[in-house]
This record gives structure tokens, C-alpha cells and sequence, in this order.
């Protein structure tokens, strides 16, 4: 019915806590070819529902038929004035709308972008942010990376396992470990919506530049990204079966600057 492909799969770290029993991890090797790339862009992975906005409609993790769920009607309302502007691009997020997990204090907006598509081809982070930006849309939290894999490598033994490394970058970026870094309240005042402790749900760690999903370079499946990876904090997913009769609705700071067009307080009233 939509013509459109859902998401690709993004693969865990080795070191990623998260994971499920469906969930798959980065091949041994993955992270010469990331020492490689002359620029990676590091992000705060948020606690929501992935969606796409395409000028056919918006979906969910499914592409087969639009969501109709009552936790994506900001989403659909949002579509209807910007189908128009779309073409050919596909605008991947976070649907914040619905509490999951995590709970923000710091919400601009319902919908954080984090990938756009054109075709069959991602774009670079800056044409991301460009899109997003002209859409009136937020990007997730991006983390300013300070120290590159290779300067980090250059402290290290030669042999170093290519784990210790990632956990040593990220501590040089972080300024903790990512694990630690995970039980604070991220870019977005994160929390444990029944305990109130501070918690984020993880990073993403993608090249900067535009790609295929899989272009051969981590010997990955087809659907696959090998152009980036996430890490997940341990027992992330916190929601059960009753989520969908019981879930609540999000709230936005009253000063965010991103115009909902009639839905920015809908969730405080």
C-alpha cells in the first residue's frame, strides 16, 4: 500500500547492554572502518517511537499501512502541512508524544529527527539538520566529539581491543563512561517516569557524511546499516503490554520554539 521501506536495522555495539533477543551486533572489525571516516557525529538515542513522515503518510516501524495509533495524531496532524513540501525525501524521528520509559522535562517538541532519506540513499547530518530546520523540527541532542578515534587510539596499545577502545573514546567525549553516562538525565532532562531517577536510554553513533545502508564496508546483512551503531542501557524497555490502554502523553516546556500549530500545550491541558 505505502511504496515506502520501513527503517533499517541499526546494529548494537559489542559493548551495548540493551539488547533483545531479535537485536544483532556490529561484526568484529567495525571499528577500524569507523577510525577510518574523517567525521562521525555521536547522539543521544531518545525513548520514543520511530516514525517517518513521507508524502505518502506517516508510519510507524511498519510501512505497510499509515499509523492510526491515538499516540501518533500529533504526527498525522503535523504531515498534513508539510506533505506537500516532501518530494522524494523520508524524515525519520523519535515520535515523543507518548511516555515510554523515559520521561523529559526538556521537550520542545513531539517529533526529534535523526535520519532523512531520499530514495535509497541517507543524507549527511548537515543536509539532516538542514531538512529538519526547514520543516520546524528539532534533531536529536547531538554531542560535541572533542577527541577522534585516532587520538584516542594513539594513547593505547597497538593491539588494543577494539572495544576498550570505543569505551575509552566515549570517555574521552562523555567525560564518564557510557554507562555511567546513561544514569543522568541526557540533553533532555530524562527520568524513570515511576522512580524520578535521572536516565537516558543510550547513543547513536553514525558517519557524518551521506550513505547506503550497507555499502560493503562491515560485513553486515543487506538491510543493515554498517555506517552506524548504537549503544543501549541495560533493561531499557520498561513498558509491558498494558502500555497501549495506559500510556499518557508527553509535555513540552512552554517555551519551546518549535510550532506544534495548535498541538504545542496539548498534552498540558
Amino acid at each position: 500500500m505505502s511504496g515506502s521501506k520501513k527503517y533499517c536495522r541499526s546494529l548494537h555495539a559489542q559493548i551495548s547492554l540493551g539488547t533483545t533477543s531479535d537485536d544483532r551486533f556490529m561484526p568484529d572489525g567495525y571499528m577500524d572502518y569507523f577510525r577510518s571516516l574523517d567525521k562521525l557525529v555521536l547522539t543521544e538515542k531518545l525513548d520514543g517511537q520511530n516514525n517517518c513522515f513521507s508524502k505518502k503518510g506517516v508510519f510507524a516501524r511498519s510501512h505497510v499501512n499509515i499509523t492510526e495509533h491515538p499516540w501518533d495524531k500529533p504526527m498525522r496532524e503535523r504531515w498534513n502541512l508539510i506533505k506537500n513540501d516532501l518530494n522524494d525525501l523520508e524524515v525519520f524521528g523519535e515520535n515523543m508524544y507518548g511516555i515510554h520509559s523515559i520521561e523529559y522535562d526538556q521537550l520542545e517538541s513531539y517529533f526529534y529527527v535523526f535520519a532523512v532519506r531520499e530514495k535509497d540513499y541517507w543524507l549527511s547530518w548537515e543536509e539532516v539538520k538542514f531538512y529538519a530546520s526547514l520543516l520546524d523540527f528539532p534533531t536529536v541532542p547531538e554531542i560535541e566529539i572533542n577527541n577522534t578515534i585516532s587520538e584516542v587510539a594513539s594513547a593505547l596499545p597497538s593491539n588494543c581491543d577494539e572495544n576498550l577502545l570505543l569505551r575509552k573514546w566515549l570517555v574521552a567525549n562523555l567525560g564518564m563512561s557510557w554507562e555511567e553516562s546513561v544514569n543522568t538525565a541526557g540533553l533532555l532532562g530524562g527520568k524513570d517516569p515511576n522512580t524520578g531517577q535521572a536516565s537516558s536510554e543510550g547513543f547513536v553513533i553514525r558517519n557524518a557524511e551521506g550513505f547506503k545502508t550497507n555499502q560493503g564496508s562491515v560485513s553486515v546483512a543487506e538491510n543493515e546499516f554498517n555506517n552506524l551503531f548504537k549503544l543501549v542501557r541495560k533493561g531499557h524497555v520498561k513498558t509491558d503490554v498494558h502500555w497501549t490502554k495506559n500510556w499518557k502523553p508527553a509535555k513540552l516546556i512552554d517555551y519551546g520554539k518549535y510550532n506544534w500549530h495548535g498541538y504545542e500545550y496539548l498534552s498540558n491541558k
